[in-house]
């Protein structure tokens, strides 16, 4: 059987950094994983711990989990394609995070290309591609990956043109590629009731060899509601089968593929308790077949505990 990497995101805490992301993964049983940082939503960001990264990596050598295919995710206060008072910071902030993907050892980071807030997509398309050009050099050893974009408000890559257009404008290609969002990609308008029709709009406009990660989510949403908003596997308007046609292409064999499914919640009284569904999704997706008790074996799962 060919391989499937297949994985979710995870955390990374302070104290146990990148040697508890790989546990959490694999007690999903997965085999790659994403994770921020830090918090997504502000600046705190704790020491890279060298000797934590190296436990990290000895286990993941271990569990046969290849560290090309492991995901950083960029924090979303990062906006390159609004050039107010903001900008600088943006551009420092993004630095900074790279260099804290070298040192753990990662290669795929993946970032928003941002909002363009008013200045319209072409403005917001060249603020992007200048400050992806000022952030990285001959020596960048980290990849980015845009993220394709549900097209919520002013958010620019809400289409293959216009991921091209930053693509096209980059002094180094060979270090920015594109990450796909099932979503992202439903929600602004691209049906994946054909997934050879998708790859092949995706290869004549970007070029699949820009393909490097796959976030594999459901949407709660209508074809082309530039919403955003994430459905567990399989319960969502894309489906168990489109989705499932996506993994298993073999174009995309070698593409790491993360869930970002929302956890599962339960109320109990006046108190609600929230559950990583990832274990599930992840059995499923091995399994080849949907699980249409996937809430209800998640919550008593997790309750037993």
């Amino acid at each position: 059987m060919e391989e499937l990497y297949i994985g979710s995101h995870v955390s990374f805490k302070r104290d146990e950094q990148l040697l508890g992301s790989v546990v959490e993964a694999l007690s999903y049983g997965a085999n790659t994983f994403m994770f921020y940082t830090g918090a997504p939503q502000n600046t705190s960001r704790a020491s890279i711990d060298l000797e934590l990264t190296s436990l990290a990596h000895k286990l993941m050598i271990e569990n046969n989990i290849d560290k090309s295919k492991v995901v950083v995710h960029a924090p979303y206060i990062i906006n390159l394609a609004n050039d107010n008072e903001k900008y600088e910071f943006a551009i420092r902030f993004l630095k900074e995070e790279i260099a804290r993907v070298e040192l753990l050892g990662i290669e795929l980071l993946v970032l928003h290309p941002g909002s363009h807030v008013g200045l319209g997509s072409e403005k917001g398309i060249e603020n992007i591609i200048r400050a992806l050009n000022t952030v990285i050099d001959s020596k960048t050893s980290v990849k980015i990956c845009l993220e394709t974009m549900a097209g919520k408000g002013s958010e620019c890559g809400r289409t293959f043109e216009e991921i091209s257009l930053i693509l096209k404008g980059m002094k180094y290609p060979d270090k920015v590629g594109v990450c796909l969002d099932t979503c992202h990609i439903h929600d602004a308008g691209y049906t994946l009731q054909n997934v050879d029709d998708i790859l092949t709009q995706f290869d004549d406009i970007i070029g699949l060899s820009k393909l490097w990660v796959l976030h594999m989510n459901d949407s709660k949403n209508e074809l082309g509601s530039h919403k955003d908003r994430h459905e567990n596997f399989g319960l969502g308007t894309i489906g168990f089968e489109n989705l499932m046609n996506v993994i298993e292409h073999p174009k995309l064999k070698e593409v790491p593929k993360i869930l970002e499914t929302p956890y599962v919640s339960e109320s109990f009284n006046s108190n609600e308790k929230i559950y990583p569904p990832y274990k599930f999704e992840i059995e499923m997706i091995k399994n080849k077949k949907m699980n249409h008790n996937l809430i209800e074996d998640i919550r008593n799962y997790y309750k037993k505990d």
